[in-house]
């Protein structure tokens, strides 16, 4: 097949590089995201000059001549391969065999930007990516295939996503096409009974209550690591927190009571239980163990967090 790629970052690289060197498949042309003055070129674009395939970058997705450049590359299926902007219907629609698109959730649950952070603070011990059809919904179009993937009791968004999701996603796309080029890939809609959707995870939605359990606290943690990053006050500044562990066992102080500091961290109180702070991020600093800031800001048992 003639295949045209949409998508950026590392996860787009990985796939143009997977798709080059299975050779079942032609790449006619990549389409990274349009290039901000002044930055460097996607990682996608380098995957595919490294390869001899044509990096075709002239404007937005919408734009009249991505629109042209893109329909001037006759393919028979676009593979959008982490997309954030809009991709117009002339793009979605016109290839022969119709465009397929990568999803980290288990569509039709979590909908949306931000499907790897709302599983893990909203406390599931599943989820999983999706391959499918895009249509003119968000997230709606018929199902390809699906894997599924546990979240561990201390998975972080980082880990989750780079350690499963990033190579199984890789994966999926390349049975997918083999599925497509057979003749067998199924279009599988979606139950909308089952559906959910989330906007971006934001800072607003990233602010810890200490006075919440101890698991819902260590969920929204794990969460917003590393974006867009859980955090507390600290004598009146915002202190962003990172990696950490829960801590079990009851607990006689006040939520966000600093219980004690240890070569860990910062061990702060919780509903029913404690968090062990490890990393955190001062105002107008880089991230620093925890350890490290308990020491430079004199943090001592009894001090408050969240006051």
């Amino acid at each position: 097949m003639r295949v045209v790629i949409i998508g950026q970052a590392a996860f787009g690289k990985a796939v143009v590089e997977a798709i080059a060197d299975a050779g079942k498949d032609e790449i006619s042309g990549v389409f990274p995201p349009s290039p901000k003055e002044g930055a460097p070129a996607d990682p996608i674009s380098d995957a595919a000059r490294a390869r001899g395939i044509d990096v075709l970058m002239p404007g937005r997705y919408r734009s009249k001549a991505a629109i042209q450049a893109f329909c001037d590359l006759n393919a028979d299926l676009c593979v959008m391969a982490y997309v954030t902007d809009i991709v117009p219907d002339e793009m979605l629609f016109y290839p022969r065999l119709g465009t397929i698109q990568y999803h980290p959730s288990l569509l039709p649950r979590h909908r949306g930007p931000s499907s790897i952070n709302w599983p893990i603070i909203q406390g599931e011990a599943e989820t999983g990516l999706t391959i499918f059809w895009p249509d003119r919904g968000l997230d709606t179009g018929p199902i390809l295939l699906q894997k599924r993937v546990p979240i561990g009791h201390d998975d972080t968004v980082a880990s989750l996503y780079f350690n499963h999701l990033f190579p199984l996603g890789v994966q999926a796309i390349l049975e997918s096409l083999d599925l497509i080029r057979e003749g067998r890939a199924p279009k599988i809609p979606q139950a909308e009974s089952d559906a959910s959707y989330e906007g971006w995870c934001k800072a607003e939605h990233a602010k810890i209550d200490w006075g919440k359990p101890v698991d819902q606290v260590y969920n929204l943690i794990r969460g917003c690591n590393p974006q867009p990053g859980a955090y507390t006050t600290y004598r009146g500044q915002q202190l962003g927190i990172f990696d950490s562990q829960k801590m079990t066992g009851d607990v006689a102080v006040s939520p966000g009571t600093v219980m004690k500091i240890t070569e860990s961290g910062i061990e702060v109180s919780a509903g029913s239980g404690a968090i062990m702070i490890k990393r955190v991020q001062p105002p107008n600093s880089k991230k620093v163990p925890a350890l490290e800031f308990a020491s430079a800001s004199e943090v001592k048992p009894g001090d408050r967090f969240g006051f």
